[in-house]
Formats: structure tokens, C-alpha cells, sequence
């Protein structure tokens, strides 16, 4: 800095564009999807100055038509992993010795580029890749990603900003360094904005970057990458491999330099890593910092004096919103009997209204494909055993059909056990189960809700009775790092809900803030006295 303390941009929430018919943004994206659609992509890896092409390759096809290929990516060797790390470190000194504004010009640029010209493409690219509606897509490839990126720049700047204060003589200040060694960040394929911002908040810190995508969202990582290429980001500071994760991940967690991780994917996985990590302890120059988001089972507990309409409207929403596959999505509920029926009748009904599953190029489909087979196969099999079972009932939905794409209805599953095996398994998928509670039992279901799972992500209670939804807030602090009263747990906003949870969801660092950011630096205390004592003699000694 040295050249005067300078102010950023207020970060304001990008506003969403509504994609209504014969709308020019429209026009724009399915131009774009028909270019994508129709056109091949050959994605490498980006290591460096290099694009590399190892040769091995996969394909990458919609999960709302997976005979269709729209492009390969290569595989990275271990060799390949290995000179990413080496690159970042190489890169490291010139990053983290860049002023910072000068880094923050660079992802403020890039949210501009995805504000204009790459809006379309980064849509039309995640309604490809992950078989979002246009609407999901622009909450999040568009919207959520230029919120992360304009709202971090600005919390970093209030994080340098925050200093100690100082007697007289004495002048302490604090700088925040990027961690010593690399971050390795893997991101899930739910969500491009999770892609971008989980190498993009600890670059923008002055770290370096070993970044893995999801396999199934490559064809939209690219577009990310692009995107930083054309705001300037240096080569060499987030590097790009794919391929095998269990030999990526041990090549990483083998290095000494190792710093750091930033997850978002499954509870399990993230475990594991966290064991590996452990393991290795020994092996790393400092402790490295252990960030993730995993996974949910998340709630909405009605009140009987709800409204049965927002119950619904909040089932339809929080469950079935990019076919369930949010890791806040809604996917077990608890209804009081005095208004179920209701309730129920009303998320029928909207069911019906809902078109059958399709590609989100027919801009009236509300539900399209999940993400890929095994995640299908999984579905298939809980839905089949439901409707055997003699303690649960599908109620809605349940059908479903992979000869084109992977299409699940919106299923409803109604069940006399509130611990039967869908109201405690995370199925990330578009299906939701319902158990139905005596009214005057209210006290037990809030213990119920808070002892099912062993999630802790977000839930929703709807009551009129604010002394219910106090009780309930207190109750259930523990059960819900993002709470929401008389809504659906889903659509955490940048700058507005910061989203984490805990227990088995993650360390609940909470993307979208300040919080997250701190934990990609280690703040550095610095004191200088003005007139140095020269005698050891305390005035106490006489």
C-alpha cells in the first residue's frame, strides 16, 4: 500500500434478471446454450503459462441428455499434480507481495466480466453442465459468484482496516498474511459460484491455489477460468488439475507445504480428509487450516398456527429447487396434524402444475435433471423401498426415467416414523418426506427435529405464535447454522445470510463473510517502541 489508504466499491447485491419471454437476456442465453450445446470444448489443465493436454480424457455430456457430448477434459498424472504445486509455490512471493488493491481490482474486474459480457456464457454453461433452469443458474453462476467476489474484496478491506490500539511511545499494528505454503481447494458441482469463490477468497488473501472442480461441473470451471484469465489474474496463482481424487488429494496432503483446504462436498469425504491431514501432521511446515462445508438433512417444522399456504409454497421451494441438489435443500418436514391435510392437498396440487422433468432449455420446466447416474440409481432405490415399506407412502411423484436423462419427479414421501431412513439419510436429490405430529406434542417434535439428524445446516419454523418461534430459535440453535423463520431453508444471499452450518456439516466458517476470509490469513503483530529503554531497572527496584 504506502500510496494512500484506499476505499473500494461498496458491494451491492447483484440484481437478478427475471429471463422473461422475448427478454434481450433471453435471447442472449439460449443463443449461448445453442452454441455451447452444439459445440465441443477440449478443457486442459491449467498449470502455470501452460494448458496441458495429457491425451487422457473423459467426456462431458448434460445430465438432461447424457448421449449428448459437448466436450472432453484431460487427466492429470501425478506428475501433473506435482508441478501444480510446485507452480504455486513458485508463484507465491509475487502474489503475496502484490499490494492488495492491486488484487482487489482483479476480482473486481472479474465480477464485472460476469456481470456483462460473460453473463449468458456463464449461465448457459451451468445450465449445461449442471441442469439448472435459467432462474437457478442466475442465482448462482451469475449473481452469487459477483457477489462473492465484490462483497470479499470489501471484507478484506475491513480486515486490514481492523488494528490494535496503541500506548504512548508505542505504535502496534497488525498485517494479515497469506498462510505459508499453498491452499488446496475442491469445490463441489452443485453450485458455480461455490467453484469460483472457494479459490478465489483464499487467492484474493494473497494465497496461492492447487484448485480440483467436480468432474461434473468442469464444463462451467472452465468459464471461471476464463473469466480470471481475462481480469488479469496471474498464471501460477490458482492452478487447475482434474483426474483421480484419491491420487490428487494424497499428492497434495503429501506436500510440507501444504497450508490449508477449502471443501464443499460430502461429510464423508471431508472426514476422511481431515483424517489424512491428521495422519500427516508431522509432515507440514505449519498447521494447516481445515475449512469445509459438507453435508444436510435439513427441516421445516410447521407450527399449527402456520400458514398452510407459505408450509407449502416452502415444501415446493426449499425441496424441489434444482431437484433438491442444494446442500440446504429441504428434505425432511414435520407437520402438525390440525393443518397436514392442507397442506399436503396444496403441494399436491402444485405438483401437478409442474411440468415433467426436462432440459432446462424450455425455459417452463421448474425441475430438470440430477446431477448424474449413481446419483439417480441412489434415488431410484429410495423411492422404490418407500413404496414398500408399510411405514411410508408416496403420497406424489415417484417416477422416474434415464433412457434420455436423469429425471426424478418431485416426490413426496408421507411416513408414520419420523426416523424412518429418509427423514435421517441425506439423499440430495428431489425428494422430500413428511411425518405428520399430534399438535400437542409440539414440545417433543422440537426434540425430534433437533435429535434425527446428525446435520446441522439449516433449517425453517413457520408459526404465527412469536412465542413459539422464540421457543423454537432456542430450541434449535444447535440443530442450524442458517435459521430461517416463516421461510424455506434455501437461498442464502452474499452480504445478507452468511451460510455454514455444523456437527456434520461442516466447521460452519460461513461463506459470504469476513469470518471466512480470516481463516486464509495469519495475522502478524508488529510493535515498535519510539524510545527504547536503555536501563533493565524498574522503577519498583529503587
Amino acid at each position: 500500500m504506502g500510496k494512500g489508504f484506499f476505499k473500494v466499491p461498496t458491494a451491492i447485491n447483484e440484481p437478478i434478471k427475471e429471463y422473461v419471454p422475448g427478454s434481450p437476456e433471453r435471447e442472449e442465453v439460449l443463443k449461448q446454450y445453442k452454441t455451447y450445446f452444439n459445440g465441443t470444448v477440449d478443457v486442459p489443465l491449467y498449470i502455470g503459462s501452460e494448458e496441458i493436454k495429457t491425451g487422457n480424457t473423459r467426456t462431458m455430456s448434460p445430465p438432461h441428455d447424457h448421449k449428448h457430448v459437448v466436450g472432453t477434459y484431460h487427466l492429470a498424472e501425478k506428475k501433473h499434480v506435482t508441478q501444480a504445486i510446485d507452480n504455486t509455490l513458485a508463484s507465491r512471493t509475487a502474489w503475496a507481495n502484490l499490494p492488495w488493491e492491486q488484487r482487489a481490482a482483479i476480482f473486481l474486474k472479474a465480477a464485472e466480466l460476469l456481470a456483462g459480457p460473460y453473463r449468458a456464457k456463464i449461465n448457459a454453461a451451468t445450465m449445461i453442465a449442471q441442469s439448472k433452469t435459467i432462474h437457478q443458474a442466475e442465482i448462482d453462476a451469475a449473481c452469487e459468484f459477483i457477489d462473492f467476489l465484490r462483497f470479499n474484496v470489501q471484507y478484506m478491506t475491513e480486515i486490514y482496516q481492523e488494528q490494535p490500539a496503541s500506548a504512548p511511545g508505542i505504535w502496534n499494528r497488525v498485517e494479515f498474511r497469506p498462510l505459508e505454503g499453498f491452499i488446496y481447494a475442491i469445490t463441489p458441482f452443485n453450485f458455480t459460484a461455490i467453484a469460483g469463490n472457494l479459490p478465489a477468497s483464499a487467492a484474493m488473501m494473497g494465497n496461492v491455489v492447487v484448485w480440483k472442480p467436480s468432474d461434473s461441473q468442469i464444463f462451467s470451471a472452465k468459464v471461471i477460468v476464463d473469466v480470471f484469465k481475462e481480469a488479469g489474474l496471474p498464471d501460477g496463482v490458482i492452478n487447475v488439475i482434474y483426474g483421480d481424487p484419491v491420487m490428487i488429494t494424497e499428492t497434495v496432503l503429501a506436500s510440507p507445504d501444504f497450508a490449508g483446504i477449502h471443501f464443499t462436498g460430502s461429510t464423508h469425504v471431508f472426514k476422511e480428509l481431515w483424517k489424512q491431514i491428521g495422519t500427516n501432521i508431522h509432515t507440514y511446515k505449519t498447521y494447516p487450516k481445515i475449512v469445509g462445508e459438507t453435508g444436510g438433512k435439513d427441516f421445516i417444522l410447521a407450527h399449527k398456527t402456520a400458514n398452510p399456504s407459505q408450509v407449502s409454497t416452502a415444501i415446493v421451494r426449499g425441496s424441489f429447487e434444482f431437484q433438491g441438489q442444494k446442500c440446504s435443500a429441504a428434505s425432511r418436514v414435520y407437520l402438525p396434524k390440525s393443518i397436514a391435510s392442507e397442506v399436503l392437498e396444496n403441494v399436491k396440487a402444485d405438483l401437478k402444475t409442474i411440468n415433467k422433468p426436462g432440459s432446462p432449455e424450455d425455459m417452463s420446466n421448474y425441475v430438470t435433471a440430477v446431477i448424474h447416474e449413481a446419483s439417480f440409481d441412489k434415488l431410484a432405490k429410495y423411492i422404490d423401498q418407500a413404496k414398500k415399506d408399510d411405514n411410508a407412502e408416496v403420497i406424489a411423484g415417484g417416477n422416474y426415467d434415464k433412457s434420455k436423462g436423469y429425471f426424478i419427479e418431485p416426490t413426496v414421501i408421507l411416513t408414520t416414523d419420523p426416523k424412518y431412513t429418509t427423514m435421517e439419510t441425506e439423499l440430495f436429490g428431489p425428494v422430500v418426506t413428511i411425518y405428520v405430529y399430534e399438535d400437542e406434542n409440539w414440545a417433543e417434535t422440537l426434540k425430534l427435529v433437533d435429535s434425527t439428524s446428525e446435520y446441522a445446516l439449516t433449517g425453517a419454523v413457520l408459526a404465527r405464535d412469536r412465542y413459539v418461534i422464540e421457543e423454537a430459535t432456542k430450541a434449535l440453535q444447535n440443530c442450524a447454522g442458517n435459521f430461517y423463520i416463516n421461510d424455506k431453508p434455501t437461498g442464502a444471499v452474499v452480504g445478507q445470510q452468511p451460510f455454514g452450518g455444523a456437527r456434520a456439516s461442516g466447521t460452519n466458517d460461513k461463506a459470504g463473510s469476513a469470518q471466512n476470509l480470516l481463516r486464509w490469513v495469519s495475522p502478524r503483530l508488529i510493535k515498535e517502541t519510539f524510545v527504547t529503554p536503555v536501563d533493565y531497572r524498574y522503577p519498583f527496584l529503587g
